[in-house]
């Protein structure tokens, strides 16, 4: 929990850097181009966090590999975080600055599930509804399992609709076990 709320921290001081230079776009961009060089080589990570390795050295590659492919503010960012020792949080952070620029822009992650696969128009129309719905822009992460044998389940933050064939075959079987049976 405390790492969270620390680079929730972090992140909020680099969206409001956004604002002000109005460059979400660019950080967001740099941002996922550093999580995925983190997440994906080992050896960039260890680099990262191992505690032998000077903070002016690292900052000193950092500047090397990075400048020029990010914006400058941004670079300078991370090279805050490597002098505070919160380099293992970037990507914690990154995915923090992204949530605070997708509610500064009245989007909202999705994850929907579906049966079985469907085409782009499908796909449109569920985000176009469930957009309608939430009064949100919606950005929808399909999934599909079988096992739902119909419909589809909406997941966003903490809230789920489900409106599965399973779950109202489930229900409309619970409510047949529960009925009486008149006597004859």
């Amino acid at each position: 929990m405390r790492d969270t709320t620390i680079a929730h921290s972090y992140a909020e001081a680099l969206f409001e850097l956004g604002e002000r230079h109005t460059a979400h776009d660019a950080f967001a961009a740099a941002f996922h181009e550093l999580t995925a060089l983190i997440e994906q080589e080992p050896l960039v990570r260890l680099f990262l966090e191992t505690p032998q390795i000077e903070t002016a050295e690292r900052k000193a590659v950092l500047e090397r590999a990075l400048g020029g492919r990010v914006p400058r503010l941004f670079l300078n960012f991370v090279l805050v975080v490597l002098d505070k020792r919160r380099q293992r949080l970037l990507p914690e952070i990154g995915r923090e600055y992204d949530a605070l620029v997708d509610e500064h822009l009245g989007r909202v992650h999705v994850d929907v599930t579906l049966a079985r696969e469907s085409d782009e128009r499908t796909e449109e129309e569920v985000q176009a509804e469930l957009s309608r719905i939430l009064g949100l822009t919606v950005i929808a992460h399909i999934a599909v399992d079988p096992r739902i044998l119909g419909g589809l389940i909406v997941r966003w933050g903490d809230k789920v609709l489900d409106g599965s064939l399973k779950r109202r075959l489930a229900g409309m079987r619970r409510r047949m076990l529960e009925a009486e049976i008149p006597a004859r």
